[in-house]
């Protein structure tokens, strides 16, 4: 069987999205099927049409020139229709499977019509929200509106949908699609790639000025659906009930600027770490560094539908955090046993909650191991990976009859 991905974008860039897309990749090839892998316009302008990276072929598609809002978006979808057409007539994979966002979906359904091929899509997260959360909308405007109908139409005429989570999948259903054609295949983690947290480096604590000290942190990229600011309003007064405490802050992104400022503004700039981003290969040693990870994610639909990867990857290192309950969250943690949840957009219950895991460390071994057995057991690649074969089988069989 051969399976043709319509991607967003891939490696060598680095996001939740590659890293997903990645283990989703490998895992289908372990079970025998051939994936080909093409990437839209938005990769940006590439070495070479077509790149091998990680044991992984991928083809690149053109890009247009820039245009306004609304023009360029036509024209992304246009290159990518093109390239796929071709690439779909020259490899003749037995299913189109697009992945988000809808720019995707719709030129993969336009080509699957003309070449007879089943398309599914799966939908990481719906467009319209994360150009909320981007600035580039406002919920309720006309470009929102568009750009749900955009994602109605495409979900309504794929073969089937595949998407991450039960909130997501919910969302799916309300838009009319019946359930039996929506599947979840549930964000996870590759065990053998996530090893149990080691002890700081020494150097490295010292250069980033935090020996002797607590550490709460956050390793990531600074979006303003991740509340970090949040987390540095409630930091004063954590700060003045545990004064050898501190902050560390690990990336970068649109906020970092504003984090900045803000804790300027709060008088706690001395003692909040911003590392700015760190080659991918380090990144384990800043994760070291932190005694509790905090991911005090803001309530707005993208939060409360979407799962994210990170406490998952915290789990798999016998890593400790606080999370806000917000919908993504409470689908994956359980709170008090793999992870601490507090009221979503709360600085006083994020400052409870962190001051409540660092008072009793005696809990740590107990959650630790509860929180490395749930992605052992259940949120592993392999487990995820196998809800596509019925989907796939049946789409293959009905082709081939």
């Amino acid at each position: 069987m051969r399976i043709l991905h319509i991607l967003d974008h891939s490696l060598p860039l680095h996001s939740g999205y590659t890293f997903r897309t990645a283990a989703i990749l490998r895992e289908q090839r372990a079970l025998g099927w051939e994936t080909v892998h093409l990437t839209s316009p938005k990769q940006g302008h590439t070495a070479a049409a077509v790149e091998d990276l990680d044991g992984l072929r991928f083809y690149r598609c053109p890009v247009p020139e820039p245009a306004p809002a609304g023009v360029h978006e036509v024209r992304l979808m246009r290159a990518l229709e093109a390239t796929l057409e071709a690439l779909a007539r020259e490899l003749r994979p037995d299913i189109l499977h697009a992945h988000s966002p809808v720019l995707d979906a719709i030129p993969a359904v336009r080509v699957g019509r003309r070449l007879g091929i089943p398309v599914v899509y799966e939908v990481r997260a719906f467009w319209e929200d994360a150009a909320v959360d981007h600035g580039t909308t406002t919920e309720g405007s006309f470009r929102y509106r568009l750009t749900k109908t955009m994602e109605t139409w495409a979900l309504r005429r794929v073969s089937h949908v595949f998407t991450i989570c039960e909130g997501l999948r919910a969302d799916i259903v309300a838009r009319g699609i019946a359930a039996e054609r929506v599947t979840v295949i549930p964000n996870a983690v590759d065990i053998a790639g996530f090893q149990l947290s080691g002890d700081a480096d020494a150097a490295l604590r010292h250069r980033l000025g935090l020996d002797g000290c607590t550490v709460v942190g956050f390793v990531g990229s600074f979006y303003a659906y991740e509340g970090l600011d949040l987390l540095l309003e409630a930091f004063p007064g954590m700060l003045a009930r545990q004064p050898d405490l501190r902050l560390l802050l690990v990336g970068g992104g649109p906020q970092e600027a504003k984090l900045r400022a803000q804790a300027q503004r709060l008088g706690v700039a001395a003692k909040v770490v911003f590392t700015g981003r760190v080659p991918h290969g380090e990144v384990s040693h800043y994760y070291d560094q932190i005694d509790l990870l905090a991911y005090p994610r803001h309530s707005m639909r993208l939060t409360e539908l979407v799962t994210p990867l990170k406490p998952l990857e915290a789990m798999a290192q016998g890593r400790l955090f606080v999370a806000s309950d917000v919908g993504g969250h409470r689908e994956l943690i359980r709170d008090g046993e793999t992870g601490r949840l507090f009221a979503a957009g709360s600085a006083a219950a994020l400052a409870a909650a962190v001051e409540d895991m660092l008072a009793h460390r005696e809990r740590w071994p107990v959650m630790r191991a509860a929180g490395r057995a749930f992605v052992e057991r259940v949120r592993n690649w392999t487990n995820s990976v196998a809800n596509y074969a019925p989907v796939y089988r049946r789409l293959t069989e009905a082709k081939g009859a």
